[in-house]
């Protein structure tokens, strides 16, 4: 989480908007300039954003992700944050075995995780999709941006689609001096802040998220934090949605992993997929992928990489 506390000197000039994105509140500063034209680059920041969930939205009936499902077998065109996504996550897949997964939408429904955070009305799957189905089923045709799914499935792109929504409504602020995009556990910052100084980032705490656990001074990065803390089943609270397609149930081991890279889909799904990975395994894939990671464990142990002890405050 962005934190802007309120004794700082604020130097430069600077303004903020708000908005409802994947189902949280996205908050956009800028730095450096009057507000027209902040306004006018926001506005199309929000749109770039808001282009991505309209793509890859699981929850979204008319999305391009729920027609691509709709068509299991076939050749279909997608358009390309869809197909950006996709490529993102598969190769993510790869790398962790398969525990990163996009293709375990099925289960999240199962689990009540259905409906839409805006309307609450329910989302189901057209057929019971195959409980075989894995990432293997997703043939990528990068010459003409279409995607085959060999399976029924449906797909969930909740690891990667909100950082990749975050790099493209960044590329709509690059003109500024500085600016920041706090998407809930995903945050991309540039320059400077309005005191004139590296941003200030909160780690939050998985029980008091008031009181980040860690605090971060960087830019130029996105942070991106996956908890199990954030969203738990309505049907059984013992379970969550960061789903382990390996074992059948919730990732265990971790309450919290946190991700600093250059690009906000890179440490989205990097952090997912580290905590999928569990305890043993999280901080040396992260190292692995030349990136910066924390964690928090159910027994409240700390881990970190050497990499990120250079932005902790």
């Amino acid at each position: 989480m962005l934190d802007s506390p309120v004794h700082r000197n604020h130097k430069l000039p600077h303004f903020a908007e708000s908005f409802l994105l994947m189902g949280t509140v996205v908050t956009i500063r800028v730095v450096g300039t009057a507000e027209g034209p902040a306004r006018q680059s926001i506005g199309r920041a929000i749109a770039a954003m808001t282009e991505v969930e309209r793509q890859c939205s699981r929850f979204d009936e008319a999305s391009a992700l729920r027609h691509l499902c709709r068509h299991p077998g076939e050749l279909v065109p997608v358009p390309p944050a869809l197909f950006h996504a996709l490529r993102i996550a598969c190769e993510m897949s790869a790398l962790t075995g398969g525990v990163f997964d996009p293709t375990v939408g099925r289960p999240l429904e199962q689990m009540g995780f259905n409906r839409h955070y805006l309307t609450q009305e329910a989302v189901e799957s057209v057929g019971a999709g195959s409980p075989h189905a894995s990432y293997r089923d997703i043939t990528l045709f990068e010459d003409t941006l279409s995607v085959r799914l060999q399976q029924p499935v449906m797909l969930d792109l909740g690891g990667v689609a909100k950082g990749l929504a975050v790099d493209l409504g960044a590329q709509a602020l690059q003109d500024f001096e500085g600016f920041a995009i706090d998407a809930g556990g995903d945050v991309y910052v540039h320059g400077r802040d309005p005191s004139g100084e590296l941003w200030d980032i909160g780690i939050e705490h998985p029980e008091r998220p008031d009181s980040p656990i860690r605090r971060l001074r960087v830019s130029g990065m996105a942070v991106c934090t996956s908890g199990s803390y954030k969203r738990r089943s309505p049907l059984n609270p013992g379970l969550h949605h960061l789903w382990n397609p390996i074992t059948q149930t919730s990732a265990q081991g971790l309450l919290s992993c946190t991700v600093a890279a250059p690009l906000a889909v890179l440490a989205d799904a990097s952090a997912t997929a580290a905590f999928l990975l569990g305890p043993q395994q999280a901080m040396d894939f992260i190292e692995k992928l030349g990136l910066a990671g924390f964690a928090v464990t159910e027994d409240w142990r700390t881990l970190e990489t050497a990499s990120m002890r250079r932005y902790m405050r």
